[in-house]
């Protein structure tokens, strides 16, 4: 007798795997790069090597004048401020030629105080006495140095992109925190690629009652992932996903300054009608910049930039996240091909590059309101969102 094959194709259907896993070794670089960012979060110093030398660091944004004379007597050097070259090319401090440099300055007239770290550092400072920009020496770092890997310190700490740093080639660091530039660099990367799944449950959502959510953690003990399971989805046949960064404001609070909350529940909604899927809510507020600078670039909105502008005024690059986490955890569910939703190719082509195959973009779009219409508009112009 023949099977009827409606019976059979469940069997040949291969579920995705939520098994949670053992914890792997944590790498060195992982927990030099953790306890850096920590102590830079309470304001301390941390040393950050290279081969070219050290320099002390402290986070601009935490900055007092006596941790700047702390730091010039530790050091015996006088500190200076580093910045992304977007930063230096709103203060007209270096051509506006895009490039994310990292530029280094130095008071020329007198020492650098915490009031001028404010003003230079802090485009939502309005207190700060401003200086003559003409005061201030620029000198332009090649990446990869101790100084650039001090400011993608303080990105990783989602603090204001910009460090205060002495040569401390010979003094020394003590018992200070100290990190690598090389770790520094590749603290994201190393980080997606220890992910593992550490639980899972059963979490019947408005939407989609048969939902479970699959937590991730790097090895580390960083932030977790999650993802939104729907359905049973057939890992051998491209799946229904959703790549979508969390946002505090619209996603939980319903904001109407971005379209967030609806492409959440949207795509929620959309998955399990269509059957089955996967949505990845990743954490990587505000385009990877951090729920609290994020709100500084929502200040320089009212004053009148638009969403990318206002993160370049920051220091920031229009967008800041990374798509290796989400490729990580798709293939630790054992999904290798996925039908996109999305209105951003940029995502597309980031998956691409991390051994996921795009099938099928699938749009993902929703009515403007009177409070996010230019947001909107700002990211089909400048952005390349297709909506």
């Amino acid at each position: 007798m023949v099977p009827d094959p409606d019976q059979i194709l469940p069997m040949m259907t291969r579920q995705l795997d939520l098994i949670p896993r053992p914890a792997a070794p944590v790498p060195a670089p992982l927990v030099a790069v953790d306890r850096a960012i920590a102590e830079l979060r309470r304001g301390g110093p941390v040393v950050v090597r290279h081969r070219a030398g050290a320099v002390l660091v402290l986070a601009a944004e935490a900055v007092t004048d006596e941790a700047l004379a702390d730091l010039a007597a530790r050091t015996g050097r006088a500190p200076a401020l580093a910045v992304t070259g977007r930063r230096a090319a709103v203060l007209g401090l270096r051509a506006a030629d895009g490039l994310p440099a990292v530029v280094l300055l130095r008071a020329g007239s007198g020492r650098l105080t915490a009031a001028d770290v404010a003003w230079l550092a802090d485009p939502c400072e309005r207190t700060a006495a401003r200086r003559d920009r003409a005061g201030f020496g620029v000198e332009d770092i090649p990446a990869g140095s101790a100084i650039a890997a001090a400011v993608g310190l303080a990105k990783a700490a989602r603090l204001l992109p910009a460090a205060i740093v002495a040569d401390a080639s010979s003094a020394g660091g003590g018992d200070l925190p100290t990190v690598s530039a090389e770790d520094v660099a590749g603290y994201q990367q190393n980080a997606a690629r220890t992910l593992r799944v550490v639980s899972e449950a059963r979490v019947p959502l408005k939407d989609a009652e048969n939902a479970r959510i699959v937590a991730f953690r790097p090895s580390d003990g960083g932030v977790e992932h999650l993802a939104i399971v729907i359905g049973e989805p057939d890992a051998d046949r491209p799946v229904l996903a959703r790549l979508h960064s969390e946002c505090f404001t619209g996603d939980l609070l319903g904001s109407l300054r971005c379209d967030c909350g609806d492409q959440l529940r949207g795509a929620i909604a959309e998955i399990a009608q269509a059957g089955s899927g996967v949505l990845l809510y990743l954490a990587q507020e505000g385009r990877g910049i951090g729920l609290v600078n994020k709100l500084r670039a929502y200040q320089l909105q009212d004053d009148g930039f638009d969403t990318l502008d206002a993160n370049l005024q920051l220091g920031f690059d229009d967008d800041e996240r990374i798509y290796q986490p989400a490729a990580q955890m798709l293939r630790l569910l054992g999904v290798r091909q996925v039908r996109l939703m999305t209105n951003n190719p940029g995502k597309m082509e980031a998956l691409a590059r991390h051994g996921i195959d795009v099938m099928e973009r699938v749009p993902h779009v929703f009515p403007a309101n009177d409070h996010n219409r230019f947001y909107l508009s700002t990211k089909a112009a400048r952005g390349g969102h297709l909506f």
